[in-house]
């Protein structure tokens, strides 16, 4: 099972040789990254927003029933969601929910492409598919995931203050103190850190798993499974390596 990791590891790292060449006609490339900001980018927002908002929602529950000690200030709580939702909720959760529905999204389409002979098409014109279609989705996904982080922290915030307000378990003049008393603004700065790497090993792993399509249909479902499946498990391992490196 190692040789087979490394084997794959190995054919990862020349992929990603393949797909960061000087592009052949640099208008087509642009074209395809626009393209590839909205699907990719601009389409994932409500999702983002959506899932962030109750998280934000159910953490701020959780943490008042958790801090009932009437010794313990109530903007506590907003200080415990606030650093939950920056350092955690945030780059991660929100990356392991992009992988299942870009990585997916991203190798799907492109082993519909291998399998039509899309891809071998590219290659007997002379261009370099693995530059021409995959460059794009990553560059476009890595540059965009900023924003989402942006809206990830910001409606997970936002859930946490109607939440608590709503439910009358913290006053907005309390959450508003928690979330000011002594920010840290390198959690900013680390939490940017992961989701640009995150992006980046979701989008280059879901787009290996679609070149290296072999079969039919069958296979593009299996492949799209795989590329999920790898993304996840990366993010975790590198959540960790990151945590531990920045943080100490």
């Amino acid at each position: 099972m190692v040789y087979r990791f490394l084997i794959g590891l190995g054919a990862y790292w020349a992929f990603l040789r393949q797909v960061f060449q000087k592009p052949e006609k640099g208008s087509e490339y642009l074209k395809s990254f626009w393209r590839e900001f909205n699907d990719l980018g601009v389409q994932s927002i409500p999702l983002v927003f959506i899932v962030s908002f109750f998280m934000g929602a159910v953490l701020t529950i959780q943490t008042a029933l958790n801090l009932e000690d009437p010794l313990i200030p109530r903007y506590y709580i907003a200080i415990a969601v606030r650093e939950g939702i920056l350092l955690e909720f945030a780059p991660t959760i929100v990356a392991l929910i992009l992988a299942g529905i870009v990585g997916s999204s991203i190798s799907g389409s492109i082993g519909n492409m291998r399998i039509t002979e899309q891809i071998d098409a590219l290659e007997v014109m002379g261009i370099n598919p693995a530059s021409y279609l995959v460059m794009p989705k990553i560059v476009a996904f890595v540059l965009f995931s900023p924003i989402n982080l942006i809206f990830a922290m910001f409606s997970g915030l936002l859930g946490g203050y109607l939440a608590g307000w709503w439910l009358e378990m913290l006053a907005p003049g309390d959450f508003i103190q928690g979330l000011r008393l002594e920010f840290n603004t390198f959690y900013i700065v680390y939490s940017m850190t992961k989701v640009l790497i995150f992006s980046f090993f979701i989008s280059s792993i879901s787009s290996y798993f679609g070149f290296r399509v072999k079969g039919g249909a069958l296979e593009v479902g299996k492949a799209s499974t795989k590329a999920v499946i790898a993304s996840i498990l990366t993010i975790i391992v590198f959540n960790y390596i990151l945590t531990d490196l920045l943080l100490k």
